[in-house]
């Protein structure tokens, strides 16, 4: 069944290619186009990654709940070893 869509789609586009060169085929205006809408929005994305990553505090508050003994203000005194975030 591909077989068939792909040869009706060649009959419906071949005439409007007059002339198809198939050595010098490029993608022309309309994939410099796309390409560039592409490059721009990741090059967007990328900037508002790095915006958002900016805004994250990386200091853990400590947890109210916890008993007195585990909490301390430095993360050293406890062995160095950071705890897995619960939540």
């Amino acid at each position: 069944m591909p077989d068939m869509s792909a040869s009706l789609a060649l009959t419906h586009l071949v005439p409007l290619a007059k002339e198809v060169d198939e050595n010098k085929v490029t993608p022309g205006v309309l994939g410099f186009i796309v390409f560039a809408v592409m490059a721009l929005a990741v090059w967007g994305l990328m900037k508002s990654m790095n915006r958002q990553l900016g805004r994250v505090d990386f200091t853990e508050e400590a947890d109210p709940k916890a008993p007195p003994s585990e909490q301390t203000a430095d993360p050293a005194a406890s062995g160095g070893k950071a705890s897995p975030a619960k939540g």
